[in-house]
C-alpha cells in the first residue's frame, strides 16, 4: 500500500517553541488553519481511500477539510500521536528540548531503552505507532493518509524505511502539513518513496519565524 504520513498544521506551540505532545492539545493558528485548507488541492487526486488521525485535536482539524473534500470519515488511532514529553511538557528552554530530541535520536539509533523524561521509552512508542500502521493496512486500502506530528513521523518513518538510513529523521524537516510517502506493508517492509519537508500547500504557507523544535532537524 501506499502511507501518507502528514503533519498537522501549525500550533501556538509551533510558534513559540514549546514541547506540547499532552493529549488532546490545542487547534491550529490562522496559518495552521490556511495550511489545512490547501490540502485538498495538494493531496486531492492521489487516490487517497481511507483518512486517519491521532487523538489530538490538531491532527483532527488538520485533515478536515480533505476529508470534506473526499467525503470520508477520519478513523482516530491513538497510537499515531506525538512522542511523548512527559517531564518536559510545556517548556521551551534549550535544555529541555535537547533532552526530548536525544531521547528520540536515541530511538532512531537503536537504543530503544532509552525513556523520555517521566514518559514513554523507545520499545513503547514503536510498539504503538506500529500498531497504528497495522490498523491501517487491515481497512485494505491501497492508498491511505495518515495525519501525524513532527518528531513521531519523522523517528518512525527514518527507523521502519528499509532504503534509507536511520539518521534520516536528525537530519531531515518536515514543516506543519509536510508529508513522508511511504510504499510497502509492516510484513513485507516500507520503502520511502518521497520526503516532503516543506508545507504540501507551497511555500508561501512556510512561517520562517516560528521555533519549532519537533519539525527542525535535531
Amino acid at each position: 500500500m501506499r502511507l501518507l504520513l502528514v503533519r498537522h498544521g501549525q500550533t501556538p506551540a509551533n510558534v513559540t517553541g514549546l514541547l506540547d505532545a499532552e493529549v488532546p492539545g490545542p487547534g491550529l493558528t490562522d496559518l495552521g488553519q490556511e495550511q489545512a485548507d490547501a490540502l485538498p488541492a495538494a493531496l486531492g487526486d492521489r487516490g487517497i481511500e481511507r483518512l486517519f488521525t491521532s487523538s489530538m485535536v490538531r491532527t483532527q482539524v488538520t485533515a478536515a477539510p480533505l476529508a470534506r473534500a473526499l467525503d470520508l470519515e477520519p478513523v482516530v488511532l491513538p497510537g499515531l500521536r506525538e512522542i511523548e514529553a512527559g517531564a518536559l511538557q510545556g517548556k521551551r528552554d534549550t535544555v529541555s528540548v535537547q533532552s526530548y530530541l536525544a531521547a528520540a535520536y536515541a530511538w532512531a539509533a537503536g537504543d530503544r531503552d532509552e525513556r523520555m523524561p517521566g514518559a514513554e521509552d523507545g520499545h513503547a512508542f514503536f510498539a504503538r505507532y506500529d500498531d497504528a500502521v497495522r490498523q491501517i493496512e487491515a481497512t485494505g486500502a491501497e492508498v491511505a493518509a495518515a495525519f501525524s506530528h513532527g518528531a513521531a513521523i519523522r523517528i518512525w518513518a527514518a527507523v521502519t524505511a528499509q532504503n534509507v538510513p536511520s539518521d534520516l529523521g536528525r537530519n531531515r524537516h518536515l514543516e506543519n502539513t509536510g508529508v513522508v510517502e511511504l510504499e510497502g506493508s509492516s510484513a513485507d517492509g516500507w520503502r520511502l518513496v518521497d520526503w516532503a519537508g516543506e508545507p504540501i500547500g507551497g511555500d508561501e504557507l512556510t512561517d520562517l519565524s516560528a521555533q519549532d523544535p519537533t519539525g527542525e532537524r535535531f
